[in-house]
């Protein structure tokens, strides 16, 4: 059996930058097992695996480790791929997933994914914390994920976390964030403990960050940049309790992959 895929990298205008998902549009489900391993074997951050059912386009995101509930890079490439390369001819896909119903919309040559807001709540610093990442902190908030607030960009940037101590924290992955210098916010995105030590761009992080930060700063329509090796440009907006975040995608590779 061979299975047509396609690598994208999202949140990017041109290759090697911003972060690769590799998509699949299947015409029906293969075995989680079997889908788990294709995502090792792609060892990207994610692999996107989409189905056409009767309600609409389903989705499933797996790491190299582990399958994940909700993925905004790979859900703006499987976009991507069902608009260039299948011929979608709505200006809006539809896509049900683990954390329920998501869309993504052409707008102004940018795709613009619409997820649910998921602001966060304080937690406090701690010892176990401070140690992962090295780095002096100003607040600590929960929401899907551990976010942390730094003092500068620069201190985003500098900082060198242990993975081992991250991946011992009882959250699935670390955000890092300050306000940016050109841009509204920056972050940085470490999941040791689900096969992603350092993620290059992240959109479901965004979930929480874009609340967090349109509070701070008292706006809802703001710029950011997840200043990783690849780096990436979001573009960030809320609605309510829901989350657009925008950005650019590049049809990087297209293959088969050979199973059994």
């Amino acid at each position: 059996m061979q299975l047509e895929f396609h690598q994208v990298d999202a949140f990017s205008d041109r290759p090697f930058a911003g972060n690769p998902a590799m998509v699949y549009r299947l015409d029906t489900w293969l075995a989680d097992e079997l889908m788990q391993r294709i995502a090792a074997e792609h060892n990207l951050a994610e692999t996107a695996f989409l189905v056409r059912e009767a309600q609409g386009w389903h989705i499933r995101w797996f790491t190299p480790a582990t399958e994940v509930p909700l993925c905004g890079h790979a859900t703006l490439a499987s976009a991507h791929v069902l608009f260039e390369i299948y011929g979608e001819t709505s200006e809006r896909i539809e896509f049900i997933g683990k954390s329920g119903p998501l869309s993504v919309s052409r707008e102004g040559g940018r795709l613009l994914l619409d997820f649910p807001a998921m602001p966060s709540i304080e937690v406090g610093v701690t010892i176990d914390i401070e140690r992962a990442l090295g780095v002096e902190v100003v607040d600590v908030l929960g929401a899907a994920e551990l976010m942390v607030v730094l003092d500068s960009e620069q201190a985003v940037r500098d900082c060198k976390p242990d993975m081992a101590v991250i991946a011992r924290l009882p959250w699935p992955g670390v955000i890092i964030t300050a306000r940016g210098e050109q841009y509204d916010f920056v972050s940085r995105y470490f999941a040791p403990g689900l096969g992603i030590p350092e993620d290059p761009v992240t959109g479901s992080t965004h979930c929480a960050l874009i609340p967090y930060w349109s509070r701070r700063l008292n706006k809802l329509s703001l710029s950011a940049y997840q200043c990783s090796t690849r780096g990436g440009e979001l573009f960030c907006r809320l609605e309510g309790e829901r989350v657009k975040i925008g950005g650019y995608a590049t049809l990087v590779a297209s293959g088969k992959l050979t199973v059994g």
